[in-house]
C-alpha cells in the first residue's frame, strides 16, 4: 500500500484563501487608520503653548459654527474609536488535568487488557500491537477505569465518572491558581465531542461549582479534535459583546462509552492513539487583568471544509457490520488535513508574516497568477511569525509530514511530540497540555507569539496565535509535566523504531 502523505504545500495556493486573508486586514484598517490620526492630533495640541491656546481660543469664541463643527468632528472620532476598538481579550491562566496515578497504562497492558475483553481477533490484536509501537505514544498515558477493567463496564454513570474527574480535575487547579471564585464566571464553554449526556457537560460544572444563575453556559459537541479553538473563538466574541467578564473555556473528550469492541480496523485506530485528559483556560476582558494574564489573543482563524464530501466523511462515528459503534479514519483523513491546514494557513499568512514574507509572497502570487510566469510558488516562512508551536498532538504521521511541510525544526515540534508520547491524543485539550510543556521547560518570553493549531472532524482546521504578555517562571508554575519535566525530551523517533 502507497504511503499516505499530505499534499505538497510548494504546490499553488488558492487565490479566493489569500484575499480572505486580507479582508481580514482590511476589516480592521479604519480602526487602523484612525490611531495615527489621534496620535497625530494629541501631538499638536501638545505642542501649542498657552498664547497659542489663547489666540485659538479668542479666534473661536466669536464663531459658532466653527466651534460645534470641531466640537462635533471631535466627539464623532472619539466615540468611532472606542465603538470600533475590539476588546483585548487575555488569557489569565489554564491547567490541564493530570489523571490518577492507577489509570495509567503500558502499551504491554493495553494489548493484555484487549485480548481479555475476547471482543478482537488474534489479527486485529497484532494489528493493534503495531500501531501502538508505531503510534509515537509512550508507557505512560492513561484510560478510564471502564475500559480496564476486565470485563469493561461501560455504562453513563462510569462516563459521568470520567468526566468529572477530567473536567473537575483541571478546574479545581484553575481556581485555586488564579484565585477566581466560581461566581465571578460569566461565560463557560465546554466541548466534548462524543460525550453528550443530559444534562449537559456544561450543567455539571455549573451545579458542582454553584456557577451564578445567568451565566451563560455553552456545550460544544460532535466538533472534533479542534473544539478547543472553536470554545476560545466563541468565547471570544461573547467578550466583545460583554464588557468586565470572565469566560471559562473547558476542551475534553470522554472514551467510557466510545471505546470501540469490535474488528474494523479503520475504528481499531482511535483506540490506539486516544487518551484521557483534559484543560480548563481563564479568559478576560478586563483591562485590570493585563498584568496577571499570561497570554493575550490575537488572532483566531477558522477554517471548515465539509462542503466537500469527501472531508465531510473522512472522520465518521458509525456502526460496523455487527452493529458495534465506533469513529473510522479514512484513508484519505490526511491528504484532507493538509488540504484544509494550506487553505487555513493561506488566510492567516497576510494576518502574521512580516512585510517582507508578505510582499515576496505577493509578487510571486502576482506572476502565476496574472502575469503567468513559469516560476516556482513562495512558500512563506512561518517561523518568522512565531516562536513556538503546538500543534495537535493527533498522531505520529501527521507530526512527521507537518514538520517537513511547514520546515520546522525538532525543537518546535518537541511540544507536540512530547505530548502525544506523554500523554497520547487528548483530542481539543491537546493543544494546552503542549503549551504547559513549553512553560515547564522554561522557553515563554515575554513578547513571544505562540501558534496553536488543531484537526477536527468535518473537516476542520483552525488557529490561534498568542501573544506573551510576561516570561513565564516554569519554577513557579503547577502544571501536569513539573514533576518530570527533566526526564524530557525523549527520542521518540528511536523508541518507536525499536
Amino acid at each position: 500500500m502507497a504511503k499516505t502523505v499530505l499534499p505538497d504545500f510548494k504546490q499553488s495556493v488558492k487565490l479566493k484563501y489569500v484575499k480572505l486573508g486580507y479582508h481580514h486586514v482590511v476589516n480592521h484598517l479604519a480602526y487602523l487608520l484612525l490611531i495615527p490620526f489621534l496620535i497625530g492630533a494629541a501631538a499638536q495640541l501638545s505642542s501649542f503653548s498657552r498664547d497659542d491656546i489663547l489666540d485659538l481660543w479668542e479666534q473661536l469664541r466669536y464663531n459658532l459654527i466653527s466651534v460645534l463643527v470641531c466640537s462635533s468632528l471631535l466627539v464623532f472620532l472619539s466615540t468611532l474609536y472606542f465603538l470600533t476598538r475590539p476588546r483585548p481579550v487575555y488569557l489569565v491562566d489554564f491547567s490541564c488535568c493530570k489523571p490518577d496515578e492507577s489509570r495509567k497504562v503500558t502499551r504491554k497492558v493495553f494489548v493484555e487488557k484487549s485480548a481479555l475483553t475476547g471482543s478482537f481477533t488474534p489479527e486485529n490484536l497484532e494489528f493493534q500491537r503495531k500501531i501502538l509501537e508505531r503510534s509515537g505514544l509512550g508507557e505512560h498515558t492513561y484510560l478510564p477505569e471502564a475500559v480496564t477493567s476486565v470485563p469493561p463496564n461501560p455504562s453513563m454513570a462510569e462516563a459521568r465518572k470520567e468526566a468529572e474527574a477530567v473536567m473537575f480535575g483541571a478546574l479545581d487547579e484553575l481556581f485555586a491558581k488564579t484565585g477566581l471564585r466560581p461566581k465571578d464566571v460569566g461565560i463557560l464553554v465546554v466541548n466534548c465531542s462524543l460525550f453528550n449526556p443530559t444534562p449537559s457537560l456544561s450543567a455539571m460544572i455549573v451545579n458542582h461549582y454553584k456557577l451564578r444563575g445567568n451565566v451563560l453556559s455553552y456545550n460544544l459537541g460532535g466538533m472534533g479534535c479542534s473544539a478547543g479553538l472553536i470554545s476560545v473563538d466563541l468565547a471570544r466574541n461573547l467578550l466583545q459583546v460583554h464588557p468586565n467578564s470572565y469566560a471559562l473555556v473547558v476542551s475534553t473528550e470522554n472514551i467510557t462509552l466510545n471505546w470501540y469492541f469490535g474488528n474494523d480496523r479503520s475504528k481499531l485506530v482511535s483506540n490506539c492513539l486516544f487518551r484521557m485528559g483534559g484543560a480548563a483556560v481563564l479568559l478576560s476582558n478586563k483591562r485590570s487583568d493585563r498584568r496577571r494574564s499570561k497570554y493575550q489573543l490575537v488572532h483566531t482563524v477558522r477554517t471548515h471544509k465539509g462542503a466537500d464530501d469527501k472531508c465531510y466523511g473522512c472522520v465518521m462515528q458509525e456502526e460496523d457490520a455487527t452493529g458495534k459503534i465506533g469513529v473510522s479514519l479514512s484513508k484519505d483523513l490526511m491528504a484532507v488535513a493538509g488540504e484544509a491546514l494550506k487553505t487555513n494557513i493561506t488566510t492567516l499568512g497576510p494576518l502574521v508574516l512580516p512585510l517582507s514574507e508578505q510582499l515576496a509572497f505577493f509578487a510571486t502570487l502576482i506572476g502565476r497568477n496574472f502575469l503567468k510566469m513559469k516560476i516556482k510558488p513562495y512558500i512563506p516562512d512561518f517561523k518568522l511569525a512565531f516562536e513556538h508551536f503546538c500543534i495537535h498532538a493527533g498522531g505520529r504521521a501527521v507530526l512527521d509530514e507537518l514538520e517537513k511541510n511547514l520546515q520546522l525544526s525538532e525543537r518546535h515540534m518537541e511540544p507536540s511530540r512530547m505530548t502525544l508520547y506523554r500523554f497520547g491524543n487528548t483530542s481539543s485539550s491537546s493543544l494546552w497540555y503542549e503549551l504547559a510543556y513549553t512553560e515547564g521547560k522554561g522557553r515563554i518570553r515575554r513578547g513571544d507569539r505562540v501558534w496553536q493549531i488543531a484537526f477536527g472532524s468535518g473537516f476542520k482546521c483552525n488557529s490561534a496565535v498568542w501573544k506573551a504578555l510576561k516570561t513565564v517562571n516554569p519554577s513557579k508554575e503547577k502544571n501536569p509535566w513539573m514533576e518530570e519535566i527533566d526526564d524530557f525530551p525523549v527520542d521518540v523517533l528511536r523508541l518507536s523504531l525499536l
